[in-house]
């Protein structure tokens, strides 16, 4: 049986992408599309809203609440507030919730992981099952290199992304001071300007890239004494988030509740 599937900021380039994948995914049913109540594409068919789709044709609504038949599960990969404000509808309809949003307050995450004690929710910065074997190897390296080598994290996206640094830079930051045993935020460092001394042992730098449609790159440099070592993950399309995010929707399917990453969902735990 196919999986009732709804899909927010279905306009945007990451939910025009997902639907596109659900669409050719025979384990989907496309039950229906969001968008903030003032879009143009709200009450049209996702067909008219998109022609690359022209048989999808359930409606793009501004509220889950719109959508009928109501779907198992949302895909979200908008900004904070829109995604706070899908998550209440969620719990109120019992419907599974993938967060792609990154951003988040501390107050905001909290939101979610207690949501998540009544619905099932997948939370990752990066939905792509090279960019989740990257938060392993990062750990493991540090672990192994120890603060000896100085580590320094840059990403770089597009010229629309908001937030900085990316979800995904984070993450990496996080993976590297699990290995050290210290608390990212205690240690990262972020961009440096004017007379700031030498490097301090210990830190984590962290440089944010933005410009033109770069989709995402992601670098983590240990540097050591007469040596480099340097991981990288560069996203060449949408597609490897968007396939991650349906994986993601799968799991969730056959869960109850609880708060998963894609860690849980690739099996990498």
């Amino acid at each position: 049986m196919s999986i009732r599937l709804a899909v927010s900021g279905a306009t945007g380039r990451m939910g025009h992408t997902i639907l596109e994948l659900a669409a050719h995914n025979p384990a989907f049913e496309i039950a229906g599309a969001l968008e903030s109540a003032s879009h143009a594409a709200v009450g049209k068919s996702i067909a008219d809203a998109l022609p690359s789709l022209p048989k999808v044709m359930a409606l793009v609504a501004d509220s889950l609440s719109g959508i009928q038949p109501k779907p198992q599960v949302l895909i979200d990969f908008t900004q904070p507030p829109a995604t706070l404000s899908y998550l209440k509808e969620a719990l109120a309809l019992g419907i599974s919730l993938v967060i792609g949003t990154t951003g988040f307050s501390e107050d905001e995450k909290k939101k979610i992981q207690d949501a998540s004690q009544k619905i099932p929710i997948m939370m990752a910065s990066n939905m792509s099952v090279g960019m989740n074997l990257l938060f392993a190897l990062v750990e493991e390296a540090a672990a192994k290199l120890g603060q000896g080598y100085d580590v320094e994290i840059t990403e770089a996206h597009h010229n629309l992304k908001k937030d900085a640094p990316s979800g995904s830079a984070l993450s990496l930051g996080e993976a590297v001071a699990r290995a050290w045993k210290v608390n990212l935020k205690d240690v990262a460092t972020h961009g440096r300007e004017g007379l700031v001394g030498v490097r301090q042992k210990g830190t984590i730098g962290m440089h944010a890239l933005r410009g033109g449609d770069i989709i995402g790159d992601h670098t983590v440099l240990y540097a050591g004494q007469g040596e480099r070592l340097e991981l990288t993950h560069r996203a060449q399309s949408r597609e490897a988030f968007a396939q991650g995010a349906l994986k993601a929707a799968q799991f969730l399917s056959t869960q109850k509740t609880g708060l998963y990453d894609m860690r849980d969902v690739l099996g990498l735990k």
